[in-house]
């Protein structure tokens, strides 16, 4: 006779065994599980990352973090803001080259003005140091009389005489104001400076020297050609716009002027350069019209073939 309480401890004896067997062949999956593999422990942090990164950078992630999203490194806007403060500096480099390079040209005109400065100075010390020179050399000879040129004790206003009959010449003051020699003026010999340059081809120097020359001697007779070759030179440099702006404001300021009919020559060669054969046959047109006989040979000479050229009516 089998107890009630017996089956009852049988059954889950049985039970129990059978929950031991199944733990026992269930437990290595379940271990295996709870450790996870690389890819998943990378998976796991990258998400993770990302929850950080959508917290810290709502409107988008930095450069650094590329790679762990499918996302570009930058927006849009923070290239767009990138690329406008390139551009502001460039554009401010460009403003600093630009003004040294007016500065370096100031620089030169000025250097060019304090040389011809020294040079004016010294040749007027000479011409001073010649006049007083010249007026001892006047006052001793008037002092000086050979005692056989009266014959005896004479009046005493024969020395004034004698005074009178000193060789005549230009006095002091003209001897300091007129130059003797045209190749002793200063202005000549700057505005020849200015033209020499222009003959062996070294054109900026040219146009420094023959502005600075104008700017100091603006009334002088030379002042005509150097505004003329200061056109001419920009002409040869290349830039014709320059050139035509040169040779009429030269032509405007000074019609009567020594090199004005030149300048409206070379204005209409500017203004081929340019491409505007209209106003060139303008240019040649006021020429004939205005200085007509009184024009130089050379121009004569070269004007036919530049209206044929601007197929001038």
């Amino acid at each position: 006779m089998i107890i009630p309480g017996g089956i009852m401890t049988a059954k889950r004896l049985r039970l129990t065994v059978a929950l031991a067997a199944l733990t026992g062949f269930g437990l290595a999956p379940a271990l295996a599980q709870r450790v996870p593999t690389p890819e998943q422990r990378i998976e796991r942090l990258e998400k993770q990352l990302r929850q950080v990164q959508r917290q810290v950078f709502p409107k988008g992630q930095p450069a650094d973090t590329a790679g762990f999203s499918d996302e570009p490194a930058a927006t849009q806007s923070s290239f767009r803001t990138l690329d406008e403060r390139l551009n502001g500096l460039e554009r401010q480099l460009a403003d600093i080259v630009r003004q040294s390079e007016e500065n370096g040209h100031r620089l030169t005109v000025m250097q060019a003005e304090v040389a011809r400065m020294r040079t004016d100075q010294d040749e007027r010390l000479a011409a001073l140091e010649r006049a007083a020179a010249t007026a001892a050399a006047a006052a001793a000879a008037a002092q000086t009389v050979p005692s056989g040129t009266v014959g005896g004790p004479g009046p005493a206003a024969q020395p004034p005489k004698t005074q009178a009959a000193t060789p005549p010449g230009p006095s002091p003051q003209q001897a300091a104001v007129v130059p003797a020699d045209p190749a002793n003026d200063p202005a000549e010999l700057a505005y020849d400076e200015g033209y020499q340059l222009w003959r062996s081809g070294k054109y900026d120097q040219a146009i420094t020297s023959l502005r600075a020359f104008t700017s100091a001697y603006p009334k002088h007779r030379r002042a005509s050609w150097a505004d003329n070759l200061t056109g001419r030179a920009l002409l040869d440099k290349g830039e014709p716009r320059a050139a035509a702006e040169a040779l009429l404001a030269n032509y405007r300021s000074n019609p009567k002027g020594e090199r004005a009919a030149d300048s409206l020559y070379y204005l209409g060669q500017a203004l081929m350069q340019l491409n505007q054969p209209g106003q060139a046959c303008k240019a040649y047109s006021e020429l004939e019209d205005v200085y007509g006989s009184s024009m130089r040979a050379e121009l004569k000479r070269l004007l036919p073939a530049a209206k044929s050229e601007a197929s001038c009516s």
